[in-house]
Parts: structure tokens; C-alpha cells; sequence
């Protein structure tokens, strides 16, 4: 179990200047999961009538020319060491688009300005996906208000990749804003990339607004319990289905859909044909939606080579334990202590338990009567772009459990819902036994040495060493017998186990 790296607080700042709108996030700190402090955007539509006139609309660049100005001004108060424009596709298509990019470099004299080639803004945005989900495999599809990118992801890596005119601006003016037109046109474009055929079978992950705005709409329709968009997965059938039905529905139709952004309504009907569209051509069996993409890999291909290799999900730990915990050396004693009540661990629930012991004090500076829900809320719903909905809720009730939630809790619902009935069931074993530990050991690694855990003959036996500190109170025998029950065994204490070095 390898120690948390050090990180820094350092800021850096990014602008993502596309074809739909202008946004600029401040990250803070060089840490695996990219922490961003600051997001604001601007919805400027630069490529609107690109396809026509072949250049950027004066206003919409008069416009960017004030938006970039304050921009440049908040990276600078809040103290980031750079400011990085990332120029995409309508920028670097507009016949006067090498006019306004000087115009702007004139103003932002200090900023490093880059018109990205498609090639440029796939790498980038296959970087931002496999930033928080390293092992994705299947297709990715990008989409903005001027391109469309396809990557292909085989085992964590980005293979070929291809730019698309099929961004939800230019789709529908290319269609000129016929949905069905909009259809043929993606259909032909996609037929040229055979590639995407390689993705049978996999996921499709999706980036992009106005995909992240059907995500919205479905998981608003379904009741669907974490209202968090990144790693929210949903079946080809549910994709397809949901991709016809705003595809065919007229603006009055849509207005009237939950959680429908206003400024995308217009969008939606040809983001959802493209979204058909690549669904039939790369056979996904499932859809992931991603919120990570170009920023953030723009974010981590900064970053030193060690931190980049860190498992986002164990960085996430990482970085609890550093801000929260008081002894960031217990976690690794946690994971020993706790290793005999899971025998025969696969890989990914082992996973699990290490991020979940990193996370396990994480409610030391709370409030002791809210230490349960607020440990809770807190985990699930955290910043780190790492863990999946499954991840989050496993790691908020154990935590929760931990700090001896009350079994009926209503803010455990969330969990609950998202959780198969084993995995709420290991969670709950490992927090009741993360309880125990921090009963016996004060939060301390040399007072828990002094304690083990011992599993034989349907009984399960708690060792101490009577000479360490600790001793079979009533609340440690309380908190053994709520383990032991769980697991459907007797509880028994044995004196005279010896610590190393004794």
C-alpha cells in the first residue's frame, strides 16, 4: 500500500474558447484528480453561420475580446501561475480566424494562445476521459458546437481518432435545422470512420455540454438518486430511446422535459441525432457520460509522471487523508487489521477497502452530532473524477457506518438505491469494523498494534495485547458483538497477543 504523494497548491488557469461558448476554470494543486476552484462561463456562439460565411461573426468576437479580458483578470487575482487559451474548431476553420487570435494576443499579451487541430482536441480530450477512468475501452465521442471527436480507447490508451463537421451548431446548419436532414448528413460522415465498428460491444463515453444536458434530462425522468452527471451510465437501449425522443420532439415538447437547460434547447434535437448516429456506428453496449475532457487533459498532461500514474480512486483517499485525517499513517495499519474479515478479495473490492481506509477519519474535525451525514455527503458527493456512482456510494456508507450511522438514516437512501444488496453489506462489515478499530486505537497505528482480529470455527476472535493500552471495555465489546453479527459469527476477546518488537 504505497504512501500518498505530496502535492502542491499551486494554481493554473485554462480557457476553452469553442465554437458554443468561452469558459474558464482555475485548478488548483498538481494532484491526480484535478481540483477546480473556480468555472465560469460564457455562452458566445462563435461558429454560429461558419458554415455559411466561413468566418466568425464580429459580434460574437467583440464579445470574446471583453469575456477574455475578465478572465485573464480572475486568473490573476486568484494568484494562477498561467493563463492557457485552448482555441477549437470554429477558430481554427474561420478564414478570419488567424486575424482574431493576433487581435487577442494583443489584448492578452501574457496568455499562451493555441488554435488546436482536431488531432490536437481528440489527444486532449481522450487525456481529460482516461484522467478519471484509466481503463476505459470502447469509444470516445466529444462533442462541441463545431466538431464532433472520436477517439478510439483500447485497454486505458488512446488509439486513432478522427474530427467530424458534425458539432451541434454546424450539424444544424448543415441540415438547415432539419433533424432528419441532420441524420443523413451524420450517417455519411461517421461511414467514413470504419474504425468505430472496433467499439461493438464496449462504451461509448460521452463528452460534451450538450450530451451532459441529455444526461440531465434522463436522469431527471427516472428519479435517479446522485444528481451527478460524470460516470452516469445507462444502457444502449436507454440511449437510444432517449436520443428518438428529443430528436423528434418539437421546442414546446421540450421546454416542458425536466431539467432542460434553455440555452441548449435549440441544440438538443441535433446532439441527440448524433448521439443515434455514432450509437449505431460503434455498437456500444453501454453509454458512460463523462464531465472530464479537454480541460482536464489539458490539466493532467502537466502534471509529473508519478502523479499521473497514481489510481485516481486511491489519490482521492490520498488527498482525504491529507487534509482531514489526523494520522495519515494509520490507513495502511487498516487495511492489514481489516485484511482476515475479507479472505479471498478480488482486485477491484480490495480497491475499494484501501480507499475507504484512507477516507476513514475524515470526520474528526466535524461536529460529533452530524459527524455520520456529513462524512456521508461529503464522500458522496466529492470532487475526484475517479470514482463511479458504485464507487461513491460503497465509500459514503461505509464511511457513514463508521462514524455508527443509524441503519434507517434517510440520507443513506442514496446509497442504498445505488448499491446491489452484497455490496451495502460488505460496506456496512467494513465500516462497522473501521468503528471498532478507532474505538481500540484512538486513532493511532501503535495503539492498534496492539490489536488483531482473528476469524475461526463460525467465531470471530479480537486479540489484545495487555501490556498496549487497550482493553475490552463495554463499548469495544458492543462494537465487536455489532461485527461479529454481521457476519454471522460469535464474538470472543483472547489476552496475550504479543506486538512486533515485544
Amino acid at each position: 500500500m504505497p504512501a500518498p504523494i505530496e502535492q502542491d497548491r499551486r494554481r493554473v488557469a485554462v480557457v476553452d474558447l469553442g465554437s458554443n461558448s468561452v469558459r474558464l476554470v482555475v485548478f488548483e494543486g498538481a494532484c491526480r484528480n484535478p481540483v477546480a476552484i473556480f468555472n465560469e462561463k460564457a455562452v458566445l456562439r462563435l461558429g454560429k453561420g461558419l458554415a455559411a460565411t466561413g468566418r466568425l461573426p464580429a459580434d460574437a468576437m467583440a464579445q470574446a475580446l471583453t469575456v477574455m479580458h475578465r478572465y485573464q483578470e480572475v486568473a490573476r487575482a486568484m494568484g494562477a501561475g498561467s493563463l492557457d487559451v485552448l482555441a477549437t474548431a470554429a477558430v481554427r476553420e474561420a478564414a478570419n480566424g488567424p486575424e482574431f487570435v493576433a487581435t487577442l494576443q494583443a489584448r492578452l499579451p501574457d496568455a499562451a494562445i493555441r488554435v488546436l487541430s482536431g488531432k490536437e482536441e481528440a489527444r486532449l480530450s481522450a487525456l481529460g476521459v482516461l484522467c478519471g477512468i484509466p481503463a476505459a475501452d470502447g469509444i470516445l465521442a466529444d462533442i462541441g458546437g463545431g466538431s464532433l471527436e472520436v477517439v478510439r480507447l483500447a485497454g486505458g490508451k488512446a488509439g486513432e481518432s478522427q474530427t467530424l463537421k458534425l458539432g451541434v451548431i454546424r450539424l444544424a446548419e448543415r441540415a438547415g435545422g432539419d433533424p432528419v436532414r441532420a441524420r443523413a448528413i451524420a450517417e455519411a460522415e461517421l461511414a467514413g470512420v470504419p474504425w468505430l465498428g472496433e467499439g461493438a460491444g464496449g462504451d461509448l463515453y460521452l463528452v460534451g455540454g450538450a450530451w451532459r444536458a441529455l444526461a440531465r434530462i434522463h436522469m431527471a425522468q427516472t428519479g435517479y438518486p446522485l444528481n451527478m452527471v460524470h460516470h452516469y451510465t445507462i444502457g444502449r437501449d436507454e440511449a437510444r430511446d432517449l436520443a428518438s425522443v428529443i430528436a423528434g420532439a418539437g421546442r414546446r415538447a421540450l421546454e416542458r422535459l425536466p431539467a432542460i437547460p434553455r440555452r441548449r434547447i435549440e441544440d438538443l434535437p441535433f446532439a441527440a441525432v448524433a448521439l443515434r448516429r455514432v450509437l449505431r456506428a460503434c455498437g456500444a453496449r453501454r453509454v458512460v457520460f463523462s464531465a472530464s475532457g479537454l480541460r482536464e487533459g489539458w490539466f493532467i498532461e502537466r502534471l509529473p509522471q508519478a502523479t499521473r500514474a497514481q489510481d485516481p480512486l486511491l489519490a482521492a483517499g490520498y488527498d482525504y487523508a491529507a487534509q482531514m485525517g489526523r494520522d495519515r499513517t494509520l490507513p495502511p495499519a487498516l487495511m492489514g487489521w481489516t485484511d482476515p474479515l475479507f479472505p479471498e478479495e478480488a482486485q477491484p473490492a480490495r480497491r475499494l477497502r484501501e480507499a475507504t481506509c484512507w477516507m476513514s477519519d475524515i470526520g474528526s474535525h466535524d461536529h460529533p452530532e452530524f459527524r455520520a451525514e456529513q462524512a456521508f455527503l461529503r464522500v458522496l458527493r466529492q470532487p475526484g473524477i475517479g470514482l463511479d456512482h458504485h464507487a461513491r456510494a460503497f465509500l459514503a456508507l461505509a464511511i457513514a457506518t463508521r462514524y455508527e450511522a443509524d441503519a434507517d438514516a434517510p440520507f443513506l437512501h442514496p446509497a442504498r438505491l445505488l448499491l446491489d444488496v452484497a455490496s451495502a453489506h460488505r460496506a456496512e462489515v467494513l465500516g462497522t469494523a473501521l468503528r471498532l478499530a478507532y474505538t481500540l486505537s484512538a486513532g493511532t497505528p501503535d495503539l492498534l498494534a496492539g490489536t488483531a482480529l482473528a476469524l475461526s470455527a463460525g467465531r470471530l476472535t479480537l486479540r489484545l495485547c495487555e501490556t498496549s493500552g487497550v482493553f475490552a471495555g463495554e463499548s469495544v465489546m458492543r462494537r465487536l458483538d455489532r461485527l461479529a453479527q454481521a457476519l454471522g459469527l460469535e464474538a470472543a476477546t483472547e489476552a496475550g497477543l504479543r506486538r512486533a518488537g515485544d
